[in-house]
């Protein structure tokens, strides 16, 4: 079986031979080139308009991000669209700020639009009526409803994407002291979930030229965000906090990002086995996709995640080692960690050395949820160590 194509029966699209082609670099044209250069000079102009609140961690991360988006951007088009419309919707925002935050409360478009705090809200109210959408095509097996609840899904992510931009720029409105990238808690980390897993989600319904997963992706973003309204309503946790002495490092930046690119894959990962299971069960067996297809999809999820995870670990021994003085403490953050990797290393192992697939993988993937679950959220709901600042 080649990976790398669609198992729908359907012959192969242009932009998949495009980008899989040999010697791609030299197939890239003009548009290409244009896009990279665009973000090159975007990437310059946010260092000189902002790079007086950055350090010099930051301002590499910065430069960084130019050639790594012009290179997702070349391989995923909808990037070249998504990028500039959360640049010039963010900018937008900011510019109605005029450095003063109380405009989020005196201006119309920043008090019900465009604030972090309203956007965010709108993200939600998008992620739910996507969720219902998708059910709806799913079960009355038509267009329409898929179709509605992949474009909700994707001015969810515009919105909540231009929500985080706005909200560390209010970061920096309360004071510089203040200013972070919002990553810090649990309020935040969840809207990042939520994000990285629904772009995860959009990435592979093109690729696969399927919307059947969205249905069960979108419940688990849907569950994201209603944990994401109870918490802020309970713990009034929208409002803006300095960083705790511990979360002062510029490995913050990168550390948790890389994290929840591996929740988030984790998480997708299960869904999918979840429709592999039911349709290997013999239900909605006429409506989901092929059963080669979904294993393909929860086999190259848990294999980004697990990358990714790799790399948060390790970064996040490195920082531990500069805030706590040793890389490991078996904290018990880091042994849940350790034992998510753990998992995912055994499913991964398996796979390849054995050939694990079908219900067994299926059911592993699922369980593995739970595992990473606990590893989010039960560590800092039950247990108390060095992470203590994370706390419900």
């Amino acid at each position: 079986m080649e990976l790398s194509q669609p198992k729908t029966g359907a012959p192969a699209r242009p932009t998949d031979q495009y980008q899989e082609a040999p010697g791609y670099f030299r197939r890239l044209g003009p548009a290409d080139w244009l896009y990279a250069l665009a973000l090159c000079a975007a990437a310059l102009f946010a260092l000189n308009r902002y790079g007086h609140f950055m350090d010099i961690y930051e301002e590499v991360i910065l430069v960084c991000t130019a050639p790594v988006f012009a290179v997702l951007g070349w391989y995923w088009k909808p990037m070249r669209w998504l990028l500039p419309l959360v640049a010039v919707l963010s900018l937008g925002a900011i510019a109605l700020y005029d450095g003063n935050l109380a405009a989020a409360e005196q201006k119309f478009f920043l008090k019900y639009m465009l604030s972090s705090q309203s956007a965010i809200l709108w993200m939600s109210a998008l992620f739910v009526f996507s969720t219902v959408f998708y059910w709806v095509g799913l079960l009355s097996c038509g267009k329409f409803g898929g179709g509605v609840g992949a474009a909700l899904c994707w001015a969810a992510v515009v919105i909540g994407a231009v929500g985080m931009m706005v909200r560390w720029y209010e970061s920096y409105l309360i004071g510089p002291d203040v200013g972070h990238i919002p990553v810090s808690n649990l309020y935040e980390v969840f809207i990042l979930f939520a994000l990285i897993t629904a772009l995860f989600h959009l990435y592979y319904e093109e690729h696969y030229a399927t919307r059947q997963l969205g249905p069960f992706v979108m419940l688990i973003i849907g569950a994201a965000v209603g944990f994401l309204l109870w918490y802020t309503v309970s713990r009034d946790a929208a409002q803006i906090q300095p960083l705790v002495p511990a979360l002062q490092s510029w490995w913050m930046k990168i550390h948790v990002p890389a994290n929840f690119i591996g929740y988030g894959t984790f998480a997708l990962a299960a869904m999918v086995a979840s429709a592999y299971l039911l349709k290997s069960h013999g239900m909605l067996v006429d409506r989901l996709p092929s059963l080669e297809v979904l294993d393909d999809v929860m086999y190259k999820s848990i294999s980004v995640g697990f990358a990714f995870f790799t790399v948060a670990t390790i970064l996040g021994a490195l920082w531990a080692a500069e805030a706590w003085g040793g890389y490991w403490s078996w904290d018990p953050k880091e042994t849940w960690a350790l034992i998510v990797w753990l998992n995912y290393a055994a499913w991964l192992h398996m796979r390849l050395m054995t050939g694990l697939r079908g219900r067994v993988a299926a059911w592993w993937a699922v369980v593995g949820l739970l595992v990473t679950t606990f590893a989010f959220l039960g560590v800092n709901m039950f247990l108390s160590g060095l992470h203590s600042y994370g706390e419900l």
